[in-house]
């Protein structure tokens, strides 16, 4: 089959799985996080594919996590006299942040990392999590997308005809 057809079929069969997941098994431990899993996954292809892809989409989605944790907590905290500012200025320290994190070879993607910034906000919002306890289920959910990807490239590559 085709390499565009081999990746189709691939991606839309491990779709039904990574999401059967969330709905089932995984439902109680990462409600609602699916999308962030889809976000990973992504991220992983935009990333390059292969380890590369892997490895950026796990470590700047898990690092921007980390710095949006912090945002969060700063809103509510330190920053809360600031009133109706206090979560934008937040987020543009946490941007800030990321930019000059990606002077870092890890962490060069900012892309990756935004996606994790964003992402932290779904266990805070959806499962009511304090900003701590959210990272744990959001990393979570990067690490499966990230592999889902990774997988997903390799039963597209097995999939795809080769010529002789």
């Amino acid at each position: 089959m085709s390499a565009y057809l081999a990746l189709a079929v691939s991606v839309g069969l491990l779709a039904v799985l990574d999401t059967w997941l969330y709905v089932g098994p995984l439902a109680a431990l990462l409600p609602g996080l699916v999308w962030i899993s889809f976000v990973a996954w992504g991220c992983f292809f935009q990333s390059g594919a292969g380890t590369k892809g892997l490895t950026t989409a796990i470590v700047g989605m898990t690092f921007g996590g980390i710095v949006g944790m912090v945002a969060v907590m700063l809103a509510g905290g330190p920053l809360a006299g600031l009133g109706i500012m206090a979560a934008p200025v937040a987020v543009g320290l946490g941007a800030f942040v990321i930019c000059l994190a990606a002077k870092v070879p890890l962490l060069a993607t900012i892309p990756a990392s935004v996606y994790g910034f964003a992402s932290i906000a779904g266990p805070i919002l959806l499962a009511n999590l304090e900003p701590q306890a959210a990272l744990g289920p959001m990393v979570a959910s990067v690490v499966i997308g990230a592999v889902f990807g990774y997988v997903s490239e390799l039963l597209a590559n097995a999939l795809t005809k080769k010529s002789a």
